[in-house]
């Protein structure tokens, strides 16, 4: 009789003993990083090496880059919850990391690399990432194949991206595709999440009114923001795409009103979530005005790539960082820190964009204001992240 052997306990270095540990930790650093790198480009003062505008290039980085490593290292995590496998560790995860970080070198010395090889290594990530998610996921796990479909149409948007910027020296579909797909994902993995959450601090710590559970609503509001988001990839700035950009802020925003985050303002670990959610529909109405012409149209994109995609990964990582090493689920003042940064720097972001007496100022408080979060993240949960898990 054939005996199955065990898997042998994992007992590499801690950092890759789990697909969030390298890839919050990284990919915070990057984020940071890439932020003040673009800033002086931005304004003249020294040139990226890149072989593809410089515009083009920071938003690449911001949705590609960092959402793709906080995306992954997410489900590199609640997979083997979601499926009861193994998970990723060790080697394969070591190598997964070193891909994402080869495209990241690849896209910033581009000019030196290629275009072409720089986009290929970029791609490649992603389209190792959704090998592995269709296989984790593949038998009786129908609910989360969603996820799977939205991470292809992040790949697909990638690929878009890549062949814009190439060929035609400006990318605009590929960047709305992007923030698209992720607008998406953190609307289907919050909508589980953020009630859930919601639901248990009040259950134990303020008896009365719960979230709403998931129902026939939700289901409309997500599709209702799909076709929303759909037309606005399509032809962002015109009257019809700004009504359906409209209704659905107002679908998401009674989505939100649901859950009753204000019920659960003192844990800060749970308030975040809903504050981070909130600017899902406030992006809907900036992009819905820019539509008729009343705002310009980076007011609604960076109201979701900072307020939405920056806060709720945050907010994820530093949840997910304490929860899965152990630690107490409780926000220190230092992290409860970070996420006001998050929030200063998404609407000083939006504020530049919507005035320009505000632009030149507003700019460099959103940009360190983001910067010093993200590097703040990677300094206060250095010591979890790359140490081992809590004992008891």
């Amino acid at each position: 009789m054939a005996v199955t052997p065990r898997p042998q306990p994992y007992a590499g270095p801690a950092l890759f003993s789990c697909g969030f540990r390298p890839f919050f930790l990284f990919g915070a650093l990057f984020a940071a990083l890439a932020v003040l790198v673009w800033l002086p480009a931005y304004f003249g003062e020294w040139t990226l090496p890149t072989a593809i505008a410089e515009r083009d290039w920071h938003a690449h980085e911001m949705i590609y880059g960092y959402g793709s490593a906080t995306i992954v290292g997410f489900l590199l995590t609640a997979i083997p919850n979601w499926t009861g496998r193994l998970p990723l560790n060790g080697r394969p995860l070591m190598a997964l990391v070193a891909l994402w970080l080869a495209g990241r070198l690849a896209m910033a010395l581009s000019l030196f690399v290629g275009a072409i090889p720089a986009a290929a290594l970029d791609l490649a990530f992603l389209a190792v990432v959704i090998g592995f998610v269709v296989r984790e996921l593949g038998g009786g796990q129908s609910h989360n194949r969603k996820i799977a479909v939205a991470l292809a149409v992040f790949w697909l948007g990638d690929l878009v991206f890549q062949v814009e910027a190439i060929a035609f020296g400006a990318a605009d579909y590929g960047i709305r595709i992007g923030l698209a797909a992720l607008l998406l994902l953190v609307m289907l993995i919050g909508g589980r999440i953020v009630p859930s959450f919601t639901r248990n601090w009040l259950a134990r710590v303020n008896p009365g009114p719960l979230p709403t559970p998931p129902d026939r609503w939700d289901v409309a509001a997500m599709v209702v923001a799909g076709l929303a988001l759909a037309a606005w990839i399509v032809a962002p700035q015109t009257r019809p795409v700004g009504v359906a950009l409209a209704a659905a802020g107002l679908t998401q925003a009674a989505r939100l009103a649901r859950w009753r985050g204000w019920r659960a303002w003192r844990d800060r670990l749970v308030l975040v979530l809903h504050v981070a959610y909130a600017f899902i529909p406030v992006g809907f109405f900036l992009t819905a005005l820019s539509a008729f012409h009343l705002a310009p149209i980076s007011a609604g994109e960076h109201a979701w790539a900072i307020g939405v995609i920056g806060g709720m990964t945050m907010a994820v990582m530093s949840r997910a960082s304490l929860g899965h090493t152990g630690r107490p689920l409780a926000a220190s003042r230092a992290v409860q820190a970070i996420y006001a940064l998050i929030f200063v720097a998404a609407i000083a972001r939006i504020g530049a964009a919507l005035s320009s007496a505000w632009w030149f100022v507003g700019l460099h408080v959103a940009a360190f204001a983001w910067a010093a979060a993200f590097a703040g993240f990677a300094l206060f949960y250095w010591r979890v992240l790359v140490g081992p898990p809590k004992a008891g």
